[in-house]
């Protein structure tokens, strides 16, 4: 008696379409090895609570094994790809090389700093656990630098805190850094007072949240600056040095030191699509996404899919869709519907993305929704968007981990996970020079 040798499925990137594709073919008679070069799932669209301490790393972050393991057909190895190639089929790895029968890439984007990759030492972007906590250090020590700091002007360079992007991250992230030194600080500090820090969100379009309907866009614009967030549309940003950014509003150019700058401005494809791109010969777009076919299959590869934020897909309304977990997720699950089509000779209509809405919080009990046809803000859009992500969530542990410490929060104004973990060279005596006098802040 022959046994039949189950086809091969190697899955690159454990986020959110990588993970929904392995477990949909859970009972799918096919051999998968999902390829991470971490070994956690991590819950991207929480990331910005850690940077402001609302959460700790391990409450958004899930072991790959563990969300896996009762799925007899599916191992995981920690490893990072390097190269393709499609001809033999294979994928090499940092140590090692695979094998497959069908790839799934699903290793989404990094940070986009539009040709000035240098600003990014200065404004970290929000990505990985590793930037929550690099983001975190920087705002806790700006505080601390702040404090034990003499001179008046320094001082409130110190407390400046810039976000570049006004998209859902960066105002996200105001709304909670805002709620952070104006409400969890207080009382803290005896030489100075936290809610005096100034937040900047900067925004190049004429409003925030641009992808949002306009009456939303306003609502939170006039909700950030109920929480004392200084909102700049129209605003680019052309200079980041060392503790300074440099803008230009209305014609004019202001240097406006800052003791800590974000990035949220923009997304670039991750290195694998670049080099999918050159072993295929597939397009790719101006960020570097594989402009991928209706059933999401590289051009002339049916063999080789690509998922989530990698994959530049425009064949539903002419516009590629946005690089949400959403989207991942619905693509993920329909590659694997796909693939148990193709086992059983049967073909599977192109993919069609199913727009369930848009959330983005902004502080206490204020969010903005748009739901189809049906637009909330406040605390109803608020308790949607706490219930959808506790819902997403990877792993029961974690689901309870943040209903416990999101209610303690809620209730107690702290924020728990305030530690500075991380190397303290950034406050050094030479970005103390960086915060100099002769700079002046723009109003």
């Amino acid at each position: 008696m022959t046994t039949t040798k189950k086809p091969h499925l190697v899955i690159v990137g454990g986020g959110f379409g990588g993970l929904h594709t392995a477990k949909a073919l859970k009972d799918a008679p096919l051999n998968i090895t999902l390829v991470d070069k971490q070994n956690y799932h991590l819950f991207q669209p929480l990331l910005y609570q850690v940077a402001t301490g609302g959460l700790s790393p391990g409450d958004i972050a899930y072991p790959l094994r563990a969300a896996l393991s009762k799925q007899d057909n599916c191992s995981v190895i920690k490893a990072e790809v390097v190269d393709i190639d499609p001809a033999l089929k294979k994928i090499y790895l940092d140590h090692g090389e695979l094998s497959y029968d069908t790839l799934v890439i699903a290793t989404g984007v990094s940070h986009h700093y539009f040709g000035h990759d240098d600003w990014a030492k200065s404004a970290p972007g929000l990505k990985t656990l590793e930037d929550s906590l690099e983001i975190r250090r920087r705002i806790l020590s700006a505080f601390e630098a702040a404090e034990r700091e003499p001179d008046l002007q320094k001082r409130r360079a110190w407390l400046t805190f810039v976000v570049v992007g006004g998209g859902p991250t960066g105002v996200e992230m105001a709304g909670a850094l805002a709620e952070l030194a104006h409400n969890t600080l207080r009382n803290e500090f005896r030489n100075i007072d936290p809610s005096e820090a100034k937040i900047v969100l900067l925004e190049g379009t004429d409003r925030v949240l641009p992808t949002y309907p306009p009456e939303l866009s306003t609502r939170a614009e006039a909700t950030l600056a109920q929480l004392g967030v200084t909102v700049l549309t129209k605003t680019l940003v052309t200079d980041v040095r060392q503790k300074t950014v440099v803008l230009r509003h209305n014609d004019r150019s202001d240097a406006l030191p800052a003791g800590t700058v974000l990035w949220a401005a923009g997304m670039k494809a991750s290195s694998l699509g670049q080099v999918l791109a050159g072993r295929t010969g597939a397009e790719a777009d101006q960020a570097g996404r594989v402009i991928v076919e209706p059933n999401l299959t590289v051009a002339g590869f049916p063999d080789i899919f690509v998922v989530g934020d990698l994959a530049h897909f425009a064949h539903q309304a002419g516009q590629p869709l946005p690089g949400v977990a959403p989207v991942a997720m619905q693509q993920g699950q329909y590659v694997a519907r796909l693939l148990k089509q193709r086992l059983n000779g049967e073909s599977l209509s192109a993919f069609r993305y199913v727009d369930k809405g848009n959330l983005a919080v902004i502080g206490r009990n204020e969010a903005v929704a748009n739901i189809g046809s049906l637009k909330l803000g406040g605390f109803p859009a608020w308790l949607a968007w706490v219930f959808i992500h506790i819902w997403f969530l990877v792993g029961f542990d974690n689901k309870l981990l943040v209903v416990f410490q999101w209610a303690w929060n809620y209730f107690t104004w702290k924020r728990g996970a305030r530690l500075i973990i991380g190397d303290e060279a950034s406050v050094t005596k030479q970005e103390e020079i960086a915060l100099s006098p002769s700079l002046t802040a723009s109003s």
